[in-house]
């Protein structure tokens, strides 16, 4: 109650005192963590360097209680977050580093193309990785109380990375939430799905790409892609039939099935004729895009919850060569 208190204070901007009272808080907050890593077996070496002269950040409080004014729409979406030249980029990127995502790819069972594109959504091909202090950022959102428990657990992962030695406290970067490196993966995140991908002896997915592309892939792969199918595509639906109304969108058919039901693809043409589960969705509304997807779409929404996430990677998959 004390520290919530205190980030409402900083919230509202009553004075600088109470950034001062703010930093007093952090500060104890801190000592707190400290112990607590101390009991999960990290060096003290570790924790000094990971918490020299961290402060309380306000602007990583105000970056998560920040909400868009306006959801844009899928039709507005998908243009902005798959422009042309991120396309021509991709499929540079995908030749420039072809041997490396086709071991990569066979060896986890995950499409290159698919890899190419999480890395170009996620990170911008790695040049938008975020520039915040991980440890910083979140022990600032643990502190600041709103979701004390999961950012906690965040802080010690990051520490558990630390300790192995896979980077250092001052290379450790990322965005006002803790997701790092080219991949943006949380700490447990990166602690359950990051690997070695050039044998090196530490995984570094800020900076080498054989990493970070294994990495991506072994999310994929353990989360359970398969790469027998793609993830889906976007359909025409039938706006007036009463054999879709009432149908639940997001309960999965056969793609004849679908097809009985008059789901179309986007040129109005037949739907493969392929045994494999499919669901309807629309996003926006009943008025908006419709897609057929596929488990290995929903594998992606396991990544980032977001379905503007997810067909951001698919379409941009689908436009590389």
């Amino acid at each position: 109650m004390y520290k919530r208190l205190i980030s409402v204070l900083v919230a509202i901007g009553i004075g600088a005192s109470s950034t001062a009272f703010a930093d007093e808080g952090f500060d104890k907050y801190v000592e707190g963590l400290k112990v607590e890593a101390k009991q999960n077996g990290i060096s003290d070496e570790i924790l000094a360097s990971a918490f020299d002269g961290i402060t309380f950040t306000e602007r990583a409080v105000k970056a998560d209680k920040n909400q868009p004014e306006r959801k844009l729409t899928l039709d507005e979406y998908i243009p902005r977050a798959v422009p042309d030249w991120k396309v021509k980029q991709a499929n540079e990127l995908y030749q420039q580093h072809k041997t490396t995502l086709e071991a990569i790819g066979n060896k986890y069972g995950v499409q290159p193309r698919f890899i190419v594109a999480l890395w170009g959504v996620e990170s911008n091909f790695g040049r938008l990785m975020g520039n915040y202090n991980v440890i910083e950022a979140l022990s600032t959102l643990a502190y600041e109380g709103r979701r004390e428990a999961f950012f906690r657990k965040q802080v010690m992962a990051a520490l558990q990375i630390l300790d192995e030695g896979h980077i250092t406290a001052k290379e450790m970067k990322g965005s006002w939430a803790g997701a790092m490196g080219q991949p943006q993966f949380m700490p447990t995140s990166f602690l359950t799905f990051a690997v070695d991908g050039n044998n090196d002896g530490r995984v570094d997915i800020w900076k080498t790409k054989a990493d970070v592309f294994a990495s991506a892939a072994n999310y994929l792969s353990k989360s359970g892609w398969d790469d027998t199918y793609t993830w889906g595509r976007q359909v025409s639906i039938p706006t007036l039939s009463k054999d879709l109304k009432g149908v639940q969108l997001e309960k999965a058919k056969s793609l004849q099935e679908w097809q009985a039901l008059g789901v179309r693809k986007l040129n109005g043409d037949a739907l493969p004729n392929v045994d494999i589960d499919a669901w309807l969705i629309q996003p926006d509304d009943q008025k908006g895009r419709a897609y057929l997807i596929y488990g290995n779409y929903q594998t992606l929404l396991k990544w980032n919850r977001s379905h503007y996430f997810a067909l951001a990677v698919s379409h941009l998959a689908d436009r590389i060569k």
